[in-house]
């Protein structure tokens, strides 16, 4: 992500890596019952929230989603490698990603999800030069797995009450990927 040069600009959108300073913008939202009910790690408390966002893993591999400098989102781009057999595993170093997003719920409907998440999967497929992506979500969350669709991500796997929700019990779960070669822009 190094060699990115950042900020990246979409029609509306500005995203950016995230900093120390992003910290309070992100809480605001990301606190918000209807965010956190889908949230791989919900924070209870500001305190919680702080630990885990200042882990510079954690803040290497999260972008940032501005509209008119205002924070109303963040990604995630994990780059990882893919599976390979020994002999050639070193070919897979560092070619594929997971993604993930939130977004402020007062800003959602109005396409800023989908713009930055497309400009996300750009980046990975040109100047990062991945071979492929993935994401995930649950399938009650239908937001996420609609903006999969409407990217052309393809549904590999639906599993039958297979992620467990912190509040709702089992339920099924869905992983999205798509390939370099599959990726259509839209302009």
């Amino acid at each position: 992500m190094d060699a990115i040069d950042w900020p990246l600009r979409t029609e509306r959108l500005l995203l950016r890596r995230a900093t120390r300073d992003d910290l309070g913008a992100t809480w605001r939202f990301r606190k918000l019952p209807e965010v956190r009910d889908w949230l791989a790690a919900a924070t209870g408390t500001y305190e919680t929230y702080r630990e885990r966002y200042l882990d510079e893993k954690r803040l290497a591999d999260t972008l940032i989603i501005e509209l008119d400098g205002q924070v109303i989102g963040d990604l995630m781009l994990k780059v990882e490698d893919a599976w390979a057999q020994e002999e050639v595993a070193d070919q897979a170093k560092g070619v594929q990603a997971e993604l993930g997003w939130t977004l402020d719920p007062a800003f959602g409907g109005q396409g800023y999800a989908t713009e930055a998440v497309r400009a996300l999967v750009g980046l990975c497929f040109g100047p990062l030069r991945l071979r492929r992506v993935t994401a995930g979500c649950f399938y009650h969350n239908e937001p996420s797995w609609r903006l999969m669709e409407r990217l052309g991500m393809r549904r590999e796997q639906h599993t039958v009450k297979e992620s467990l929700h912190r509040t709702r019990g089992w339920l099924d779960g869905l992983t999205y990927a798509l390939l370099a070669e599959e990726w259509h822009p839209k302009a």
